[in-house]
């Protein structure tokens, strides 16, 4: 017996009824929603071609979903701008789109104070971070050097006083 080949959809109307599903899971990028297609037996062009439609219909729009995406993702964990776009990239969004979205998001926020933010949900139920874990983690979570100085250098003329 030889091995069924599955194939997609076969019609436009299809494959749109078949990308529409997908978008209704939740919020998605044009290259996840390419990736799905391809996945599924799309040629580049039919892909293309429902994306576009998607887009048309403001199903799907990269830039609202890097918007979307930063603001939440600021309220659950506190990053600084290099830990975003490196995700935002990761889920396809270009770097301009991601620079945008995360300019927009962060033009009233002050990078300090998310930064203490982050690292007292780190403190909570009594844990203490180092000066050199606190250092670690700012890094790795994306904030700009001159930024975990500050923090770091206010922490330690605290410390030092107390």
């Amino acid at each position: 017996m030889g091995a069924q080949r599955r194939t997609g959809p076969s019609s436009p109307d299809e494959w749109m009824h078949l990308a529409v599903r997908y978008l209704a899971r939740w919020d998605r990028t044009v290259a996840q929603v390419e990736q799905f297609l391809r996945s599924k037996g799309a040629s580049p062009a039919q892909a293309r071609q429902i994306i576009g439609r998607l887009s048309d219909l403001r199903y799907l729009n990269d830039r609202a979903y890097a918007e979307r995406w930063v603001e939440s993702r600021l309220t659950r964990r506190p990053m600084g701008r290099e830990r975003l776009k490196a995700e935002l990239q990761a889920k396809g969004i270009g770097e301009a789109v991601a620079d945008e979205a995360i300019g927009t998001s962060l033009q009233e926020v002050d990078e300090e104070a998310l930064a203490r933010r982050a690292l007292k949900a780190r403190q909570r139920n009594g844990r203490r971070v180092t000066p050199v874990q606190a250092v670690r983690l700012l890094r790795q979570w994306g904030f700009e050097e001159e930024t975990i100085d500050r923090i770091i250098g206010a922490r330690s003329e605290r410390e030092g006083s107390d």
